[in-house]
């Protein structure tokens, strides 16, 4: 069984596609959910994000309805976009990492189908628990989601979703199929 790392962000649209397309996990590969900052990732590489750039928003908007109804998936831009995912990112950084699936996909669509600001502190602590935003302020969990952004740069990663199979990097929603493929060696 191949490993398919998939490196994201709550803040990216796309991440939040991949995301619930990954719900069910990828049967015969196993699935690693990596936590990474976005913004630090798009400053190191030389990137803007696409709503940044007038014609790429414009193309963005439509693009993220297309793919959303293609794969049956429920989406709404939210009402602060962008959004600074440095808080959330630490949270989940500081989970267990069997707990990173579930908790991500809750955060995913609290922000893009309900319009929750998952960067309040307070909302936050509504979905999750007090305990587990406050575990975001520890150094070793700031380490951490510096490390997860560090490698990901390391690896050549640009923006989000970023997914690994090995040294094999696959960028964006619209690359999940080929990159399970190449996890499971097809």
């Amino acid at each position: 069984m191949g490993t398919l790392e998939f490196f994201y962000d709550l803040g990216s649209p796309y991440s939040y596609l991949a995301g619930q397309r990954l719900k069910g996990g990828a049967p015969g590969v196993e699935l690693v959910w990596r936590p990474f900052l976005l913004g630090a990732v798009l400053k190191s590489a030389g990137n803007a994000m696409p709503a940044s750039v007038p014609a790429k928003a414009r193309y963005m908007y439509i693009d993220l309805y297309r793919q959303a109804q293609q794969h049956g998936i429920p989406f709404s831009f939210p009402t602060k976009f962008p959004l600074n995912t440095l808080l959330p990112q630490r949270v989940l950084t500081g989970l267990p990492v069997r707990d990173l699936p579930h908790v991500s996909q809750a955060l995913f669509e609290a922000y893009w189908v309900n319009d929750v600001d998952i960067a309040s502190p307070e909302r936050l602590a509504s979905v999750l628990s007090v305990t587990a935003v406050a575990r975001a302020r520890e150094r070793d969990v700031k380490d951490r989601l510096r490390a997860n952004t560090d490698e990901a740069l390391a690896r050549g990663a640009f923006g989000a979703p970023t997914f690994f199979v090995g040294s094999e990097m696959f960028f964006g929603n619209d690359r999940l199929d080929m990159a399970i493929s190449a996890a499971r060696g097809s």
